[in-house]
């Protein structure tokens, strides 16, 4: 099963230090019942899209809540054996875990798939989208404006042996 783990780029260095993604519990994203409902496709590659788009919008979150982190979004995508992966573990199917699942242990990172980043021009977009989360979550409209304007920049694709180069 493929899921998408949110990290920072301090958070990938660590991981990449200890040679897995952990320690466990960890929150990740992939295509659930539920996602599948939600979204109404039975594409398989728009739903991996939509699970690494959800994993990308729980980076944000732990952009903002780290003023030191470097803005940019970063997706690990593992692949587990089924079974490792539990959908909606306490959240009793609210939309806003559309996708979530919880992995008990860490992963090696050796069963990356690859990792997704921003650019570095996506920056700017990204903090202003951390700074701007908390009054979104308010209700603000102008506040989500401005973190849809993160969604806007796509996480760029990179091999697991790419990863020195990213945490440099």
């Amino acid at each position: 099963m493929r899921v998408y783990v949110p990290l920072t780029l301090s958070g990938l260095a660590a991981a990449h230090r200890a040679g897995e993604v952990g320690p466990g519990p960890l929150t990740a994203y992939a295509v659930t019942p539920g996602l599948r409902e939600w979204y109404v496709s039975d594409d398989i590659e728009e739903l991996e899209y939509a699970a690494l788009n959800r994993a990308a919008s729980a980076s944000l979150r732990l952009i903002a809540g780290r003023p030191q982190e470097v803005r940019r979004r970063v997706v690990v995508a593992l692949d587990v054996p089924e079974g490792a992966a539990v959908a909606d573990p306490d959240h009793v199917l609210d939309a806003s875990s559309l996708g979530e699942v919880r992995i008990a242990d860490a992963v090696a990172l050796s069963k990356a798939a690859a990792v997704h980043v921003d650019a570095a021009d996506a920056g700017k977009d990204v903090a202003a989208a951390a700074a701007s989360l908390g009054a979104a979550d308010l209700g603000d409209d102008d506040a989500q404006f401005t973190v849809d304007g993160a969604e806007d920049h796509e996480l760029l694709w990179f091999g697991i042996q790419e990863i020195p180069g990213l945490i440099a």
